[in-house]
């Protein structure tokens, strides 16, 4: 009679995970542990995720909003400073392992933080920082040099968002490591390619950077050659380094820092259909702004012309009176004017007037005029 074989437990997937937590929550119900906070993400439900870790081994961590609204270091927790926290191992999403922290308490800086803290003192003391060496974007670039990494979806979304706000740019990628310790070469690269390109080809603007990461993965835009290389360049820089809530030393040093890389592309370029707008809204006020001076100005010629006529019929009726009034005047004064009262006008062939009878000579002749005629006489 032979023995039966014992077949060994085949577990699925989910039955080794519990098991696995229930052994890690058994033999851990609560454990300190120290560490250097990376990847640290808050999300909108008060929950916060981060990764602790030291210089071999890094494990996941999550505060829930209790625990995280109850921690009095909760407003300077951030990637790169220490934590001692107390907190249960269990079994997290995707089956790793994880601690949920119950209380944190701040240790001081880690490694990387305090070199990113002493670097950025140093050149900000050599004013590299500065707000007054900063340009201003072109308001209108034409050309767009991009220095980021050929792979993953940052260079097409820099260049979707391009291409949407204004289709009439010329865009050159230089592909760039973004992350290890060779890319700060390669980034370096990309920015003097683009101040001295071998073809001539002048960028009015570049756009440095790449997507999200942690604290680590974007550490390589703290390095110092690259943060002097931004700061040297003749085109201004536009920093496109991780979200909204990541910061390097090249953000620093650019002349524009943007949130993300879709960002930096949409403070680069104006957009085309809102400066088409302006320009009709511009247009529409100055024909208005025309049109109404030059009604204001007809007006004003209208009214100038009535006082014109205005005054010149008042200087005509004027001048018509003092006439009327010197005609009588020389009317009173002609001696033609006593003819009316029954004289006579005598004048010799000379036309001048006789005046004495004994001035005129035997057949001289004379015209008397009268009121109403005259006649011709012979001197006897």
């Amino acid at each position: 009679m032979t023995a039966e074989k014992t077949m060994p437990k085949v577990y699925s997937v989910s039955e080794l995970v519990v098991l696995v937590r229930s052994v890690l929550e058994g033999s851990f119900p609560m454990v300190d542990m120290e560490g250097e906070v990376s990847d640290f993400k808050p999300y909108p439900s008060g929950h916060v995720y981060f990764t602790l870790k030291d210089s071999s081994n890094q494990i996941s961590a999550v505060m829930f909003k209790s625990a995280f609204a109850a921690c009095d270091c909760r407003g300077q927790i951030a990637n790169g400073v220490r934590l001692k926290v107390r907190g249960s191992v269990t079994v997290g999403p995707r089956s790793r392992c994880q601690i949920v922290v119950r209380r944190a308490r701040l240790q001081g800086e880690g490694g990387l933080m305090r070199k990113f803290l002493e670097l950025k003192a140093k050149l900000e003391s050599e004013g590299l920082f500065d707000s007054a060496r900063k340009r201003p974007l072109p308001f209108l670039p034409r050309r767009i040099g991009v220095v980021t990494s050929m792979a993953g979806a940052v260079v097409h979304d820099i260049c979707r968002v391009l291409m949407r706000r204004f289709p009439a740019l010329e865009i050159r990628l230089f592909p760039a490591k973004v992350q290890g310790a060779d890319a700060p070469a390669t980034l370096i690269a990309g920015i003097e390619y683009f101040n001295s390109p071998p073809d001539g080809w002048l960028a009015d603007l570049m756009i440095v950077g790449r997507g999200g990461g942690s604290f680590e993965d974007l550490f390589c835009f703290n390095d110092e050659a690259l943060v002097r290389a931004i700061a040297a360049s003749r085109i201004p820089v536009v920093s496109a380094v991780g979200h909204e809530t990541d910061f390097t030393l090249a953000d620093f040093a650019s002349d524009l820092r943007a949130g993300t890389p879709s960002m930096a592309a949409e403070l680069a370029v104006p957009e085309l259909t809102g400066l088409l707008h302006q320009l009709d809204e511009l247009l529409s006020m100055a024909v208005s702004s025309l049109r109404g001076r030059y009604e204001h100005c007809a007006e004003r010629v209208d009214m100038l012309g009535e006082m014109l006529s205005s005054e010149l019929e008042f200087s005509w009726h004027r001048a018509e009176a003092k006439v009327e009034k010197l005609s009588s005047n020389l009317e009173l004064l002609s001696p033609y004017a006593v003819l009316e009262r029954g004289y006579s006008l005598t004048t010799d062939a000379d036309g001048l007037v006789v005046f004495d009878a004994g001035s005129v000579k035997s057949g001289e002749k004379l015209h008397t005029r009268f009121a109403s005629g005259s006649i011709d006489s012979v001197v006897v």
